[in-house]
C-alpha cells in the first residue's frame, strides 16, 4: 500500500491522479484542494477542503493521514514552501522545495542563474530594481521586447511587444508598473520562433525527459487575443514535434541538466519534481523563455496518459535520487488537448452558469479543472472548466476526437477549434522553415 498526498484541485491534479491510480501498487490518495473537483473526489480516499497553501491546515493533515510522499501540483504552494513544511514531518515530497522552486517564482532568479554559470539559452536582458538605465536598454532593444514581472501572476505577468505592449512608451510604464508593486522587473529581447514545452523529471543530480508538447496560450483562434493559462496543446507519436529538428530537443534537455546542476551548485539543495522548461526554437537555436517548477496544464494531459512507466515507482526514484534506474517511456500516440472555458475567460468570464456533458466518444479523456459538482450537475467556476484529450495513431484522429468532445458540451463556454489541426501546424512548419533558410 502506498499512501500519497496530492496538493491540488484542478484538471492537473486529476490527471496526476488518474496516473497514481494505475499503478501497479495499491495506492490510497489524500487530497488538498480549494474546491471539490469531481474527478479527484472519485479517486481520494480523503479530501481536504483547504487553500493549497495553508501551511497548518495541510500539517495537522499530513500528521493524520501519514503519507510516505506528497505531489504538490500547481505552483503556489511550491512557492509557498508547502514541501519544506511536509520535509520537517519527515515527509518527503516529488516537487521541489522553496528555494530551488524559486526557478519558477523569480523569473530574475532563472535568468541570474543561466548567467552565473554560463549556460547557453538566455536571451539579451537586464534585472531591473529601480529606473536607472530602464529608458536606456529600451532604447537598445528597440521595437522587440519582453516585459516581465518577477514573481507569480498566474501567467499573466509577462508582456510582449506587438502582442500586449504598443511601442516602447507602454513597455516602459508597464515596467514601471512592475517596479512599484514588486520592486523588481525583467526587461528582455524578444524571440522569434516556435514555442515548445520540454518537460523532465529530476531528482537533483539525473533528468528524464518527457515527450515535448506545443500549448496554445492565446485565447483566440489563429493566436489571437489576451494569453491564456493555456488553451491546449498536442504532442506526436515520434517524440518531436513537427517544426523540430532532433538537435533542438538535445539542447533544451542538455539546458536543464546544466540548470539542475547549476541550482545545487547556487543553493545546496536538490531539484526533485518536474523541471518544466518553456523552450523556443529560433533560427540561433534553442533559447529559454521560462522554467516551472512543476507539471504544464494542459500539457501534462498530453504526457502522463500515455506514459508506460509506473508513476508511483517514478516519484519514488525522484525522492531517493536514483531516477538514472528507471526508464521513462511513452506510448508512440498522438495527443491533442482542448480546454473548454466560460464565455469571457480570461478577462471577464462567467462563473455560477450550469453546463451539461454530452456523449463522450471512447478514446478522449476528461479532466474537470475549475467546476463545481453541485446536487443539480456541474457549474463553471470562472476559469478554465474542462480539458478533453484525444489520443489516437493519426494526429488527424487525435483532433478529432477532442474536438467532438469539446463540441458536445451545451452552456455558455467557448474552446479553440484550430488545436491540432494540420493548418495551423503547417503555418509553424513554414515559419520555422523560413526562419532556418530551409
Amino acid at each position: 500500500m502506498k499512501k500519497i498526498l496530492l496538493i491540488g484541485n484542478g484538471a492537473r491534479e486529476h490527471v496526476i491522479a488518474e496516473t497514481l491510480k494505475k499503478s501497479r501498487h495499491e495506492v490510497e490518495l489524500f487530497v488538498v484542494g480549494k474546491t471539490k473537483n469531481p474527478g479527484l473526489a472519485g479517486l481520494a480516499k480523503e479530501y481536504l477542503l483547504a487553500d493549497v497553501t495553508d501551511k497548518d491546515a495541510i500539517r495537522d493533515f499530513a500528521l493524520r493521514m501519514s503519507p510516505d510522499f506528497a505531489i504538490l501540483g500547481p505552483e503556489a504552494p511550491i512557492a509557498a514552501g508547502i514541501a519544506d513544511t511536509l520535509l520537517q514531518l519527515e515527509i518527503p515530497s516529488a516537487s521541489p522545495l522553496q528555494t530551488v522552486g524559486r526557478l519558477e517564482s523569480s523569473k530574475s532568479f532563472t535568468r541570474d542563474l543561466l548567467e552565473k554559470y554560463k549556460i547557453e539559452g538566455n536571451p539579451k536582458f537586464k534585472v531591473f530594481v529601480a529606473d536607472i538605465g530602464l529608458e536606456e536598454f529600451f532604447a537598445e532593444l528597440g521595437e522587440d521586447f519582453v516585459v516581465k514581472a518577477d514573481g507569480l501572476k498566474g501567467g499573466k505577468g509577462v508582456k510582449v511587444s506587438g502582442d500586449h505592449l504598443n511601442g516602447v512608451g507602454e513597455g516602459l510604464a508597464y515596467a514601471r508598473e512592475c517596479l512599484a508593486e514588486g520592486g523588481m522587473v525583467v526587461v528582455e529581447e524578444k524571440l522569434i520562433g516556435q514555442e515548445f514545452s520540454l518537460m523532465s523529471f529530476c531528482d537533483g543530480e539525473h533528468t528524464a525527459e518527457m515527450v515535448p508538447v506545443q500549448d496554445h496560450k492565446r485565447a483566440y483562434e489563429g493566436d489571437k487575443g489576451p494569453n491564456t493559462g493555456g488553451m491546449g496543446s498536442y504532442s506526436c507519436a515520434d517524440g518531436s514535434l513537427p517544426f523540430l529538428v532532433e538537435s533542438d530537443l538535445k539542447k533544451a534537455a542538455e539546458i536543464t541538466r546544466k540548470v539542475a546542476k547549476a541550482l545545487f551548485d547556487e543553493t545546496g539543495v536538490y531539484f526533485k519534481g518536474v523541471m518544466y522548461g518553456g523552450f523556443i526554437a529560433t533560427k540561433n537555436g534553442v533559447k529559454l523563455i521560462e522554467y516551472n517548477a512543476r507539471f504544464g496544464d494542459p500539457e501534462v494531459m498530453n504526457v502522463l496518459p500515455i506514459m508506460k512507466t509506473d508513476f508511483v515507482d517514478l516519484c519514488e526514484a525522484i525522492v531517493n535520487k536514483n531516477l538514472d534506474q528507471i526508464k521513462v517511456e511513452f506510448e508512440a500516440k498522438y495527443t491533442v488537448c482542448k480546454y473548454l472555458v466560460p464565455n469571457g475567460y480570461p478577462d471577464k468570464s462567467v462563473a455560477g452558469e450550469k453546463i451539461e456533458i454530452g456523449n463522450i466518444p471512447e478514446g478522449v479523456k476528461a479532466y474537470y479543472a475549475s467546476v463545481d459538482l453541485k446536487d443539480d450537475g456541474l457549474y463553471l467556476s470562472g476559469s478554465r472548466a474542462i480539458a478533453f484529450v484525444g489520443i489516437a495513431d493519426t494526429l488527424e484522429e487525435a483532433e478529432s476526437l477532442a474536438q467532438s468532445a469539446v463540441g458536445a458540451v451545451k452552456g455558455p463556454v467557448f474552446y479553440r477549434k484550430d488545436i491540432g489541426t494540420a493548418e495551423l501546424i503547417g503555418k509553424r512548419i513554414d515559419m520555422m522553415k523560413e526562419l532556418r533558410n530551409l
